[in-house]
């Protein structure tokens, strides 16, 4: 099952340099399955390897330009506050057995999945769906809805720090729609702004009570890493166009299994 997970680990990375984004949404299932991390540990770990593999990601984009740092500071910010105090404060806040109905326990670990999983099937849909402002490349003047930006850094980060998952999929469309971003900008800011909202993130839980295994963590790590290198390098061989919906329609699949495997077969 681990030899799995590492392949499961290189298959994330390589995605992140394919398609710029999406890869972070298996690394919650792929620790919590094929490595058998506690779901809530998982979430931690993910924020580590997701920030670390963004961080990678970003250094080509960076120096291609197609980083907007104005809008990365405008979403960024709020977004990076919003994800270390959902890890520092809310998380260790909700209780380890939330509810009982019947022989059914809702557990803190069940909740995170669950949530998790939902979001994969919404962040499928936005891979498999043709985003028409995402192909509008404009040299108009980047306009600003500022109270709106402000809000989705909020959100975003608040998700990805109740589940782990960067969120590219809610920050590309926000940044196109909102900043009026093109879409090579849009990808190229979106990573910088995970890895840092998840690297910053993932130390509130540092000072929580999980054991960290780092040298699991680093190898891990290491393995998304060459992934996304390896994606890189293939982007120029590859149509994204034909990859994302393929990607969107595998995460969808996964998300249904997660669901039903929790809520159904649990106790199988």
């Amino acid at each position: 099952m681990e030899t799995f997970g590492y392949f499961g680990a290189l298959a994330m990375g390589l995605s992140l340099g394919l398609i710029g984004g999406g890869g972070s949404i298996l690394t919650v299932p792929i620790l919590v399955y094929l490595f058998s991390v506690d779901a809530v540990l998982a979430t931690a770990y993910s924020l580590f390897i997701v920030g670390l593999t963004s961080l990678v990601g970003s250094v080509s984009h960076i120096s291609q330009g197609n980083v907007h740092w104005r809008t990365a500071i405008v979403f960024g910010i709020p977004s990076i506050i919003s994800v270390y105090l959902t890890r520092l404060f809310i998380v260790p806040l909700i209780p380890q057995n939330i509810a009982q109905f019947g022989s059914f326990a809702v557990t803190k670990p069940l909740l995170m999945l669950i949530v998790f999983a939902v979001l994969m099937v919404f962040a499928s849909y936005s891979m498999i769906r043709e985003c028409k402002n995402c192909k509008e490349v404009s040299d108009t003047p980047i306009r600003y809805n500022y109270p709106l930006i402000l809000l989705e850094g909020l959100v975003v980060g608040m998700i990805t720090g109740f589940v782990g998952a960067g969120g590219g999929f809610l920050i590309i469309p926000a940044l196109v729609l909102l900043a009026k971003l093109p879409m090579k900008k849009a990808v190229g800011t979106s990573l910088v702004i995970i890895a840092f909202k998840s690297l910053i993130g993932f130390m509130g839980d540092l000072k929580g009570s999980e054991t960290i295994n780092w040298d699991f963590l680093i190898f891990f790590s290491a393995v998304a890493v060459v992934g996304i290198l390896l994606g890189s390098i293939l982007s120029k061989k590859v149509s994204n166009d034909k990859l994302k919906p393929a990607f969107g329609y595998f995460v969808l699949v996964m998300g249904i299994y997660i669901i039903s495997k929790e809520l159904f077969f649990h106790h199988a």
